[in-house]
């Protein structure tokens, strides 16, 4: 079973209207779970690019607001960090369709004048989070050709040296969106797949 929370958007709505809609939808889920057929203890949070931030960010909501208890979050080419600190933020301009151009104006919509100063919140843009521990095991994977691939891989990176169990996929050749835009691609059926079997064992194992 697959539920998409309708959270608004930015830069209508900005943070923390997002990741707090998201954490909402999270709440409810996990109250209804039964009546829609679910199980309120087996609840994988995924997302991808900004979707992949706020997932991250409601793990992250869960543990220090003492939520549910997720087994897991699927993080899919996720948009972590709203500071341009790594290499590929800032060199793949023009390239894919989401380049450093993009990533500024998405954050600037998001936060406005606050984007890469001292007032982030750590829910918004989770690659600024300093503890990671205790959060649920990780999927994470994201192109070689795209603005998030430094930032993704430090993150999944010090998931596991805080401790969380966490899986790393970086697809050669990949772009943003890769396999929303050539489904039948080889390498977007191989993405699929992959994730789709750790979820599966995931679950399996929880």
């Amino acid at each position: 079973m697959v539920v998409s929370v309708n959270y608004r958007l930015a830069p209508e709505h900005p943070d923390p209207a997002p990741v707090e809609d998201c954490y909402a939808g999270l709440l409810w889920i996990h109250e209804h779970a039964a009546e829609i057929g679910g199980d309120p203890e087996r609840i994988v949070v995924a997302g991808a690019s900004a979707g992949g931030g706020l997932a991250a960010g409601v793990a992250l909501l869960a543990r220090d607001r003492g939520g549910p208890r997720l087994p897991g979050q699927v993080l899919m080419c996720p948009m972590l960090d709203d500071r341009f600190l790594t290499p590929s933020s800032r060199e793949l301009e023009g390239e894919g369709v989401w380049d450093a151009t993009s990533n500024a104006t998405g954050w600037n919509a998001l936060l406005g004048k606050r984007r890469g100063g001292d007032q982030v919140s750590i829910y918004a843009a989770p690659a600024r989070a300093t503890d990671l521990t205790g959060l649920p095991s990780a999927f994470v994977d994201v192109g070689s050709v795209e603005t998030f691939r430094d930032e993704d891989i430090d993150y999944a990176a010090r998931l596991l040296q805080a401790g969380v169990q966490c899986e790393l996929h970086v697809w050669p050749g990949g772009f943003h969106g890769f396999d929303g835009m050539a489904p039948q691609a080889a390498l977007s059926q191989t993405a699929s797949a992959t994730r789709t079997a750790w979820v599966r064992r995931l679950l399996t194992t929880s």
